[in-house]
């Protein structure tokens, strides 16, 4: 369960923000080692900042991972479809050496009814160079769209579908039997509704949330308006100035807030192996402005 109900006394924790508007780095912890306040404390600099990166863990495991992550909120299964092999059934395995790629950029598991809420990554093998990880802050985007742009995707909706990414995989490799995800064996990657624009339920800020990894298209418009927008909103969204950029190093961990941002990896470093282990937060459905806080 996690302790955020509780309310510890507040805690600071060492934070290096590394722009002006989001991304932060945390110094000098021991993830396995916090109290509660520095928990809560993490978490409301994550609603902040959106993406953390936390140096030297080097002492952090899977299962240590997974801890960290139930002080957290609700840890999920790693993912829907994909099977990992031999990790905790927390853990998503990214293993270059089994196509364990993303370079596109996406949002995590979208194409569910409540996508994750935060996701926190952590490198176990790493190649010499390259590598990195990209992040877009959704909000920022959002708040720099011209006025009439914003009170337009304000009132859309946007599909998501996973069959895209993982139709053949939960047929062919996993013969249409997935993981237990909400209760529930994943057997169909059935395409969702979410708003384009979503209301943070902390911060109440608002974002985009469509990306080009597993949103297919708007709803109420036609094919050419629905491409022709999404590609004008993916192109706001990973301008530089929304961007920050991660360089590996052994011992590193990235946690990022799922509702307010998407990410890329870099796939620029040929045949060396790359594994990062990730582990998921269960979220909630999507609101967008219509219903949303003010």
């Amino acid at each position: 369960m996690s302790i955020l109900s509780e309310r510890p006394a507040p805690a600071t924790l060492p934070v290096t923000a590394l722009g002006p508007h989001f991304g932060a780095e945390i110094h000098g912890v021991d993830l396995a080692r916090l109290d509660d306040a520095e928990v809560l404390a993490l978490r409301e600099a994550l609603v902040a900042y959106k993406v953390l990166f936390v140096r030297g863990q080097h002492g952090l495991d899977d299962a240590a991972q997974i801890e960290f992550g139930r002080r957290l909120g609700e840890v999920t299964v790693g993912h829907p479809v994909h099977d990992s092999g031999d990790v905790a059934p927390e853990v998503y395995a990214l293993d270059s050496q089994d196509n364990g790629f993303a370079d596109v950029w996406h949002t995590d598991v979208t194409f569910v009814r409540r996508p994750p809420a935060i996701s926190v990554l952590r490198a176990v093998v790493l190649p010499p160079h390259g590598g990195d990880t990209n992040w877009a802050d959704s909000q920022l985007a959002y708040e720099s769209l011209s006025p009439g742009l914003r009170a337009y995707v304000d009132t859309l909706t946007a599909v998501h579908d996973g069959s895209r990414e993982f139709g053949y995989y939960l047929a062919q490799r996993r013969q249409g039997r997935g993981n237990v995800w909400e209760g529930e064996v994943f057997t169909a990657l059935t395409p969702v509704e979410h708003p384009v624009v979503r209301v943070h339920p902390e911060s109440g800020r608002k974002g985009l949330f469509v990306n080009p990894g597993f949103t297919s298209h708007v709803v109420g418009v036609s094919e050419y308006e629905s491409r022709g927008l999404l590609d004008i909103l993916y192109a706001h969204l990973t301008k530089p100035e929304h961007v920050v950029r991660h360089r590996w190093r052994p011992g590193d961990v990235a946690l990022w807030d799922n509702r307010s941002t998407a990410h890329y990896a870099n796939r620029d470093y040929g045949d060396q192996h790359r594994v990062m282990h990730r582990i998921t937060l269960r979220g909630d459905a999507p609101v967008g402005p219509a219903t949303g806080p003010a």
